[in-house]
């Protein structure tokens, strides 16, 4: 059944948010928390966006228990739920209205005139005195949290393709990084991935700003009649790329022009040469909103990237830990590139694969690109969603990578990573399941 968001708001009352404790979740539990809404929710486990969501005053139960919808007025979900889960049931069964997740940071968008979807953009329209909201996937230092409530009508987020969750969303400015073979267990097929994309871009109600040199982007946009940026190295780019190079190790900087104006040099804080796209992107959407170059430059030097996006968390015994949320081939591949470049004597990757179909269909991909590191460490595959039908496990990857290994348990790959881990290592916990917990378990062992 479709529900009219906004009326249901309007009518008050407690929302509770089945599985609060995900990093998709947070942002927007923290932007209706700070409108003024009741929020309730529940969780499988502990973590420190529990912890975060406590000190907000925020009730979270752990465990998924129908009693705890009684009294609520609606329910947001996420989709990593099982179709029995119990509180959804008690919902249905008594009539409350159940908003996917999705729809509900849908109608967040609406309610800004300048929606636009990439990270980097916060540090910008911040530093640019735009006082943005936001609702972005990772912590961002530069705001202490996952999302912030501004006073203008500027709003930046992170869209997601997966089962077309980004088709949601009302965007002023649809930005097409790049198109992947990601989440293929949705899609099928790049084709139909490429689909998606393109109605994405026809939602978006004032310009597509798109990444020229991305064959399958270019693809997606034939045709296109809307007004349409393009950004990337070559001489068709609307804002073009040039002397992009390192300056600090995996660090680059870069110039950018528009239409031949030369805009000047940017610097980056954040590590590897995908970021550099990543920047032209949100400094094309940025001009295009009239911000000044000078602006994006302040900006950017500024960003120091999201919690999850190649965060370094520590050092123990002389070994630095980082983590990051990658977790398709190509988003491996460029991390670990980044990573080798940092000057480490070695990088120990530490690897969760996340759902069984992935997995399955990309084994060699990941293989290829997990091999790139000094060592790898895996985990067992975590499911979330999925039941286990296609007969695999992280032993068919491992049979892959010379010299790797994988443990069932956290704390076997925490005792391992501890065993052989040197001064002047890298350890880079990578994935977008609770991987980051193995970090944390690696640090505080590793410092007792």
């Amino acid at each position: 059944m479709a529900y009219d968001i906004g009326e249901l708001l309007k009518k008050g009352g407690r929302i509770h948010f089945v599985g609060i404790g995900g990093s998709g979740m947070f942002p927007i539990v923290q932007i209706l928390h700070s409108l003024g809404h009741e929020i309730s929710g529940s969780d499988v486990s502990e973590g420190s966006i529990v912890g975060y969501e406590r000190a907000m005053g925020i009730d979270v139960c752990i465990g998924h228990k129908a009693e705890n919808v009684d009294g609520a007025s609606m329910l947001v979900v996420t989709a990593a739920l099982f179709a029995d889960n119990p509180e959804v049931a008690r919902a249905n069964e008594l009539g409350i209205p159940v908003i996917p997740r999705a729809e509900m940071f849908g109608y967040i968008t609406t309610l800004y005139d300048n929606a636009m979807c990439v990270s980097m953009l916060t540090s910008i329209l911040l530093k640019a005195g735009k006082d943005p909201s936001a609702l972005i996937g990772g912590k961002l230092p530069l705001i202490d949290g996952y999302g912030r409530v501004g006073q203008s009508s500027n709003f930046v987020c992170e869209a997601c393709e997966f089962k077309d969750t980004f088709l949601e969303l009302s965007p002023s400015y649809s930005i097409i990084l790049n198109i992947d073979d990601d989440h293929l267990d949705y899609f099928g097929t790049i084709e139909n991935s490429m689909k998606s994309f393109r109605r994405f871009a026809d939602n978006a109600s004032r310009a597509v700003v798109a990444n020229r040199d991305d064959e399958n982007t270019v693809t997606a946009l034939s045709g296109f009649t809307g007004n349409l940026v393009w950004f990337g190295e070559g001489e068709n780019a609307d804002y073009r790329i040039s002397d992009a190079v390192a300056y600090d190790r995996a660090f680059f900087r870069f110039r950018l022009s528009h239409h031949g104006e030369d805009l000047g040099e940017f610097r980056l804080k954040v590590p590897g040469r995908q970021n550099v796209f990543n920047a032209a992107a949100a400094i094309a959407a940025s001009c295009e909103i009239g911000i000044s170059a000078d602006s994006c430059r302040e900006g950017l030097e500024s960003f120091r990237g999201a919690g999850r996006r190649f965060e370094i968390l520590g050092e123990f015994r002389g070994a630095t830990v980082a983590d990051d949320y990658g977790h398709h081939p190509t988003e491996l591949s460029v991390t670990l590139d980044a990573a080798l470049a940092m000057g480490y004597d070695r990088v120990i990757a530490v690897f969760q694969p996340f759902t069984f179909s992935r997995t399955k269909l990309l084994l060699n991909d990941f293989a290829k690109a997990l091999s790139k590191a000094d060592v790898v460490v895996m985990t067992a595959i975590m499911g979330s969603r999925e039941i286990n039908t296609y007969g695999i496990s992280t032993q068919d990857l491992a049979d892959l990578i010379p010299g790797s290994v994988w443990f069932e348990t956290f704390e076997e790959v925490r005792d391992h990573v501890l065993s052989i881990a040197r001064p002047g290592d890298l350890v880079l916990t990578m994935g977008c399941g609770d991987v980051y917990k193995c970090a944390h378990m690696i640090l505080d062992k590793g410092n007792e």
